[in-house]
Order: structure tokens, then sequence, then C-alpha cells
């Protein structure tokens, strides 16, 4: 019965993503140019993207799906996969320390973000003040872990500190602090990390909105009395809201597979892990791939609204212009 039930599987998996797939050929073949010709040439340029697509995409997302609903011996274990992630307390930390990251990253990166932007549009040596704040997104996520590793660094009460922020608390008379070892604070320190990478994105990118809003506008409002802060909420933010879904949204996604900042600093111990690194350490360390999958598939269903939510504003953005 077991073995009945796992082929049913695969055959309904295979069955829905075959669907799919024919489903977007036939979309793509019915949006081409109605000539033969034109058909031969998008078709022989698809054609190298949907087998990279198929080889690279479908296959694997087939392969973990089917994955997710299997046991550590690789038999059909149902929902217990699913089961063990909503109801084990290491489980279910992880998923708590993935929704804090998911909230507190992108609001706290944009807010950053919006605030340097406006502080320095038009300043003098903006563009300095600028790199300086962009220069984190230049560093991979594994070498800004180690960096602030070592910032976070704790070496014992009765010890020379060698991290940065303990050197000035013992400095001032205080005791040493262990960073990365104590929850929930932990967590909070690793977030840190992420939104000193994020804020200059989110800069970047409200700062070019910025200067797209037009001055005629703000000029306006200013004549009518409106103060700064009027202006700001007025005029500024109906002006940039497209560019503020697109910041909130990337780094949302960004921050949901999170992985190199937490192994690198924690490797998920002391109740910091989450998704993304409890996806890598059930699957190639504790030997469980199939709770590795179902968590896989957990995060993608995570994402998955998050893009189709911004596919939607873009669109209605394209329509409106």
């Amino acid at each position: 019965m077991e073995f009945i039930g796992e082929k049913l599987l695969q055959v309904v998996i295979a069955l829905a993503i075959f669907a799919a797939v024919i489903g977007l050929i036939m979309l793509l073949v019915d949006r081409a140019p109605k000539s033969v010709k034109d058909k031969v040439t998008v078709a022989g340029f698809l054609a190298p993207a949907a087998i990279l697509m198929l080889v690279g995409l479908v296959y694997p997302a087939i392969r973990t799906s089917m994955l997710a609903f299997t046991d550590a011996g690789g038999n059909v274990n149902g929902l217990d996969n699913f089961v063990w992630m909503f109801t084990q307390p290491e489980a279910l930390t992880t998923l708590r320390n993935t929704v804090i990251w998911t909230v507190l990253v992108p609001l706290l990166s944009t807010s950053f973000g919006l605030a340097y932007a406006v502080f320095i549009d038009k300043a003098r040596g903006e563009k300095v003040l600028k790199s300086l704040v962009f220069m984190p997104m230049a560093i991979s996520f594994v070498g800004a872990g180690i960096i602030w590793k070592l910032v976070y660094d704790y070496r014992g009460p009765n010890i020379e500190q060698t991290g940065v922020i303990n050197f000035f608390l013992v400095a001032l008379g205080m005791e040493p602090k262990q960073f990365l070892l104590d929850a929930p604070g932990n967590t909070m320190f690793l977030i840190i990390v992420m939104v000193w990478i994020q804020t200059g994105f989110a800069m970047v990118i409200l700062s070019a909105a910025i200067k797209g809003v037009p001055v005629e506008l703000t000029e306006a409002a200013r004549l009518d009395g409106a103060n700064a802060w009027q202006q700001f909420r007025n005029v500024t933010i109906p002006g940039i809201r497209g560019a503020l879904v697109v910041v909130l949204t990337t780094i949302t996604i960004a921050t949901l597979k999170v992985f190199d900042i937490v192994r690198t600093m924690t490797a998920g111990n002391y109740d910091t892990s989450v998704v993304a690194n409890e996806m890598y350490t059930q699957a190639f360390r504790a030997g469980e791939p199939g709770r590795g999958a179902a968590l896989a598939l957990i995060l993608f269903l995570m994402v998955l609204p998050i893009v189709v939510y911004n596919a939607r504003v873009l669109r209605k953005q394209r329509e409106i212009h």
C-alpha cells in the first residue's frame, strides 16, 4: 500500500508539473506572432531557455516536492514532516525567528534607507555619503557575518576582549556581553547585520525615486503652506510608492532566504536558526532530507505571494503609464 501511495503521489505531481509546462508553452505560442516563420523563430529562441528551466528548475522542484513526503529512509510518511515542523519546539523557534526577520529587516532597512535618502538629497558631498552607506552591499553575506562576528566577539569576564563592542564596554567599567549566545537578543544582533547590508540598497533605489518626483509638486505644496513633514507625507511618499513596494518586496524575499549570516555567525545554534539554515541542517547534517525538503517547500510558499504581489503592482503601474 505504501508503494502504491508513493507511486500515485509521484504520478500526480508529475502530471501537475507537466500540465503547468504545457500551459506555459501554449500561452507563449498564443502570444507569439501568427506567421509560421515567426513562430519557428520564437520557438528557436525559447527552446534553450525552456530546456534549462526544465533541468534546473522543474525537475528539482518535482524531486523536492516528492522528497518532502518521505522519511530519512526514503519511505513515504505522508504529512509527518509538516507535522514535525509545526509541533516541535525547535522547528517552531525556527519559524518564529523567520517571521521576526521578515517583519523587522524590510521595515528597518527601508525606513533607514528612506530617511538617509531624504536627509542627504542635494546635500554637499551627497555622492560620498551615499557611497559610504552603499558600501556594505559590495560585501558578501559571509564576509559581513565574519566582520560582525569580530565586532560581537566575547572572550570571558577576566580575559582581554578583542570584540569591538565588548572592548568599549570593559573600558567603560561594564561587564562584557555574550551577544551571540543569549537568546532571544542574539537574533536581534543578527538582524542588525542584515539591516546594515540592505539599507544601502534601499537608500539608492529610494534616492533615485525621490529625484524623480516633479519639483513643481513640491513647490506647489510649499506655496500652499505645507511644512517639510507635510510635503514629505503628501507629495514625496505618493510619488515614490512604486519604488517603496519594490524595495520592501525585494528585501523581504532576500530576508526569507537568509542563510549565510546565520550559518557564519552562529550556525543556527542558541535559538537563532531560520528556515533556510534549518533546511540545510536537516538535509545535510541531521540526515533528514525529507524534513529539509519540507522546509524548502514552505519557504517557496512563503516567497510566492510576495512575488505575485510585486508582479501585480508592476503590471498596474505599467498600465497606468
